[in-house]
């Protein structure tokens, strides 16, 4: 089986190890790791709905659908732009991390 894992993978110069130790990209939709949902598919796909992980109300109620556009806002500060969200990566604060970061998900979903 042919998986593509963020885990244990340095995205970008700034990433750090919990959120590299937090998500996969793997085609397998129940491939789900414990502290965060898997990131397959994620472009066009609607927040707090991908199967096997337990998302917060507010991740739910939010109904980000998400883009490239809509997760660079989003990790500038992810509790921020979902308030009440359990995500405890705090972000990426320069602008070429988090356009980098896109980039390779990009490629690898």
């Amino acid at each position: 089986m042919a998986t593509t894992k963020l885990q244990g993978v340095s995205l970008h110069s700034g990433a750090s190890p919990e959120f590299n130790h937090a998500h996969t990209t793997s085609p397998d939709p129940s491939h789900v790791l414990i502290q965060g949902p898997n990131l397959g598919g994620l472009f066009g796909r609607t927040s707090g709905n991908a199967e096997g992980y337990s998302y917060s109300k507010a991740n739910k109620e939010k109904a980000v659908v998400w883009a490239e556009e809509t997760l660079y806002d989003y990790l500038l500060n992810p509790k921020k732009y979902i308030p009440g969200t359990k995500m405890v990566f705090a972000g990426l604060k320069k602008p070429e991390e988090r356009a980098d970061l896109i980039g390779k998900l990009s490629a690898q979903i």
